[in-house]
């Protein structure tokens, strides 16, 4: 299996001298020499990657309590880290290719721990912001290179998972670091949160570094930027691709500003949350999981615009059930907002790799990058609606982003039934 498509062109070096190889190296498997490590290392890095990411969104009441600024102003510590990785992850994919999956991936973890372990004495917001964007990045390295390498190294049928524990590393670590630095906060205040989700976070780096085995069939090449460029303009021109960009950048509106604002809501009466009680809200992400999980066979039974009404639905209903005053009926919204951003975006993700016929690297790339800002801009766009509106308004735009999802299905299913039609033997003979 040849390396991860880039789509840019490339120039392999040979060696003339060097003797005929006979077959490429023996991809890893189960049962075969460094699997487990692989699988423990990519773990490792899943976790890390999370954890560092949203290390700030659980805090932000505390932040914006200590600091003495809105939850808007608060909130561009989580959208400065998730726009700098969607507007990183392209550039740093196609380094990859020249410098090596390993090496990308371990000089990103470097990097974005070695900020987790200065944020903690940022001395105003600013400077955590700025901070915090050059962590996010940072982080922007691992996701895309860390797809490459398995595509490279694992053998196909060992591949979805390999990929799966990746995965439910990301999930695991967007949860853990979350209730990692509510649990601190509430004895120690945010910064030591910060703190010790950092310091979790060099034990992972370490560890993915002991763990992650050489790569065997990855083959440097020397990336053309104009060639890099046309990919993404193909890809930027196809409609279908566009439509599933969009798609995700809107459910991620929604989950991105409810995570966001939420710990401003729970904190204040009737509630009256406390931080660990906050932080112990992310719990809910292990919704996600199961629900990711269970997106495959979904879309198999309906398919994937069935799969994605099913997503806007449950949605839909968790953000009216958020609106009540009742702790367990705003807990359920958040499992059924949940549950459907993740079915949502596993839909759309999965997608994205079928459809693209070439450039599938780059095709990922920019659906992270879609998918980051819409994290972004409904971090920082549901805090404005809070202040303004207070939660009503927050749900107000998340009902918003979710009529979109909708109007870009239905649009698909429409195009999708009059070509069909175009296509049956009764059109063809007309």
């Amino acid at each position: 299996m040849p390396p991860a498509d880039t789509g840019a062109s490339t120039h392999r070096r040979v060696d003339a001298s060097a003797p005929p190889v006979s077959s490429t190296p023996e991809r890893m498997a189960p049962g075969r020499p460094g699997y487990v490590r692989m699988r423990l290392a990519l773990f490792t890095a899943g976790l890390a990657t999370f954890a560092l990411l949203y290390s700030t969104q659980a805090l932000l009441p505390a932040i914006s309590d200590d600091l003495h600024v809105q939850a808007e102003a608060a909130s561009w510590s989580v959208s400065a880290a998730t726009l700098a990785l969607a507007l990183m992850v392209v550039p740093l994919s196609a380094l990859s290719e020249r410098f090596g999956r390993r090496t990308m991936m371990t000089v990103s973890l470097t990097v974005a721990v070695t900020v987790a372990l200065v944020v903690p004495y940022a001395p105003d917001l600013g400077w955590l912001i700025a901070l915090r964007a050059v962590q996010g990045a940072a982080i922007a390295g691992i996701p895309a290179s860390a797809m490459a390498y398995l595509s490279e190294e694992v053998e196909p049928r060992a591949l979805v998972g390999a990929i799966g524990l990746f995965v439910a590393g990301n999930s695991v670590g967007g949860m853990s670091g979350r209730l990692i630095t509510g649990w601190v906060a509430d004895g120690y205040g945010w910064r030591m949160g910060l703190a010790a989700v950092g310091a979790m976070a060099l034990v992972c780096g370490i560890a993915f570094r002991l763990l992650i085995p050489k790569a065997r069939n990855f083959t440097p090449a020397a990336v053309s930027p104009r060639a890099l460029a046309r990919t993404v303009r193909r890809h930027l021109s196809d409609p279908l691709l566009c439509r599933l960009y969009a798609i995700g950048a809107l459910f991620m509106t929604v989950f991105g500003g409810v995570y966001t604002v939420i710990g401003y809501r729970l904190v204040a009466e009737p509630f009256g949350l406390s931080q660990s009680m906050i932080g112990s809200i992310f719990l809910i992400y292990l919704v996600g999981t199961v629900s990711s999980a269970a997106t495959g066979k979904l879309v198999g039974r309906l398919g994937r615009r069935g799969a994605l009404y099913v997503a806007v639905s449950m949605t839909t209903a968790g953000l009216l059930l958020s609106l009540a005053d009742a702790l367990a009926l705003v807990l359920l919204g958040l499992v059924l907002i949940t549950g459907g951003f993740f079915a949502g975006h596993a839909a759309a993700s999965s997608a994205v790799s079928r459809t693209a016929k070439t450039g599938r690297a780059q095709a990922a790339a920019l659906y992270q990058t879609s998918y980051y800002v819409g994290s972004s801009a409904g971090g920082t766009l549901g805090a404005m609606a809070f202040h303004t509106g207070g939660w009503t308004g927050t749900v107000a735009l998340g009902l918003l982003a979710v009529v979109g999802a909708t109007a870009i299905t239905l649009y698909g299913t429409r195009k999708a039934r009059v070509e069909r039609r175009a296509m049956s033997p009764a059109h063809a003979h007309a």
